[in-house]
């Protein structure tokens, strides 16, 4: 079976070929360590690993780099050169009021951004395995950070100087010449016509009489004020967003063209449009990524997720509870911001989570339930459940489908190794934890044989008193033909 994809240069969907045969590089945006990282975020991140988990179903050997901004990236990112301010100092700022008033103690000295980023970082990487995100189980080697790349990206500035595909502004920043690639404008749509003019608000407030053209981006920024600096042959100070990627994809999947390029819908333009140009500059080739992948928004109860409404939630808040008022499993939650097509806008409810802890349980259960049957199958043989899961998901990662044959197939008229190894081989490319047997803590245990006492002595009273006390202790009570059924709630 081929998969198909929907590639964003382009704007149509292809049938994936890798460029190495059963060898994919894949690279994915990652976060920008200034805060804890959002649901949106993940949103982009899980789709990133489904991908990925699914080449590997399909017998591809995947290297996956993920990045980890922790400079240069500014707060009006959507202008070319990057506007605004660093993300890093505006967090230094912000955690300096908080730890001033109490609220923050996780820091020594929160003027210092390398400690504010390493905070941050450390927090991701936690947050992305508890979602079981393979590459952050790599971070030590797939996961590069932006400031541990600036020799990199200095080689790459120096040679598109040299080339003249870079030039120095009247500011005496480094800035790349767009008018040196014909193909600039392609993955976005964004003509160089539309965006000299300042089309769409793309090009920053800054004096343009620095630059060659306004459509022109930042690649080195001389400013000895910055906290976040070092040297170079173009002053102190510190590197443009969009070089750091271009660096980190080059050097830690050691290719000029790599196979699949992954971020949300955000990153068409300026980023990837800028990463592809600068790219193809050093390199010489007509490709950066054979495939784009971007990933939709995320929507909160029908809106976009803002601070001012109230509704923004990083992935911790719903974990912990800070959402919905109940501890959310880290599967619930990954499959719920995975159940979307990543082409269409997602919307994140608490309705949604709580049918996803349903539609969670039912695929773990069954699981639990064969495996204590048959105990170890072979998860890697092909079944006709198999085959109908891969036909979804060839179909430009098509989940609702995807999600469809395994709801459909819980019960089965395989043979049951068959079945059980169906499902955890599915499980498996959806991301699901391996179900792990936990004993029943005893006061749990001891709550539930009183309750079936009660309710074999019709005393219906104390039976529900009981039945609450474990439900607020965060366990699910089912009443059933064989007695009481307990198990520890996911949502």
């Amino acid at each position: 079976m081929s998969l198909k994809l929907f590639n964003t240069l382009g704007r149509k969907v292809e049938n994936f070929e890798a460029l190495n045969q059963k060898n994919v590089s894949m690279y994915s945006c990652g976060p920008t360590v200034y805060d804890y990282a959002h649901i949106g975020n993940f949103r982009s991140f899980l789709n990133a690993d489904l991908m990925r988990r699914f080449l590997e179903f399909k017998g591809y050997n995947v290297h996956h780099v993920m990045n980890i901004t922790d400079v240069g990236h500014m707060t009006e990112d959507q202008a070319v050169d990057g506007a605004g301010e660093d993300k890093m100092l505006v967090a230094a700022r912000r955690l300096k009021e908080s730890k001033k008033s109490g609220k923050t103690d996780f820091l020594n000295n929160p003027n210092d951004p390398f400690e504010i980023a390493a905070h941050y970082t450390k927090a991701f990487i936690e947050d992305a395995q508890l979602l079981n995100l393979k590459v952050a189980f790599e971070h030590e080697k797939n996961m590069p950070k932006a400031t541990d790349k600036i020799a990199g990206m200095q080689k790459v500035i120096s040679k598109l100087l040299a080339q003249g595909s870079a030039y120095i502004g009247s500011d005496k920043a480094v800035y790349f010449d767009v008018s040196s690639i014909k193909s600039y404008g392609e993955l976005s749509g964004n003509s160089l016509e539309d965006l000299q003019s300042g089309a769409g608000g793309r090009v920053s407030d800054q004096d343009q009489s620095v630059k060659k053209d306004p459509a022109d981006f930042l690649l080195w920024k001389p400013d000895s004020s910055h906290l976040m600096k070092w040297p170079s042959p173009w002053g102190e100070g510190y590197p443009g967003w969009h070089i750091e990627c271009s660096v980190m994809a080059l050097e830690n999947l050691g290719k000029e063209v790599i196979d699949i390029h992954t971020g949300g819908e955000d990153l068409v333009f300026p980023h990837h449009e800028c990463e592809i140009a600068q790219s193809c500059a050093y390199t010489g080739q007509k490709l950066f990524a054979k495939y784009w992948m971007h990933t939709r928004f995320l929507l909160v109860n029908g809106e976009k997720m803002s601070k001012s409404k109230g509704n923004f939630y990083t992935a911790r808040d719903v974990l912990e509870g800070r959402v919905t008022g109940k501890a959310v499993d880290a599967d619930v939650l990954r499959f719920e911001l995975l159940k979307t097509h990543y082409r269409q806008n997602a919307n994140f409810t608490e309705k949604g989570i709580l049918d996803s802890a349903q539609n969670v349980r039912k695929i773990k259960e069954q699981i639990e339930i064969l495996s204590q049957e048959l105990g170890d199958v072979d998860s890697k043989v092909e079944t006709s459940i198999t085959k109908e899961f891969e036909a979804a998901l060839d179909d430009d990662l098509n989940m609702s489908a995807a999600i469809a044959v395994v709801l459909g197939n819980l019960k089965s008229s395989l043979d049951k190794k068959q079945h059980l190894a169906s499902l955890i081989r599915i499980s498996e490319v959806l991301g699901l934890s391996k179900f792990k047997y936990e004993e029943m803590p005893a006061e749990i245990e001891e709550l539930k044989n009183r309750l079936n006492q009660a309710r074999a002595n019709r005393d219906y009273k104390s039976a529900d008193s009981l039945r609450d006390e474990i439900i607020s202790i965060g366990y699910e009570v089912r009443i059933t033909a064989q007695g009481v059924e307990v198990k520890k709630k996911l949502a």
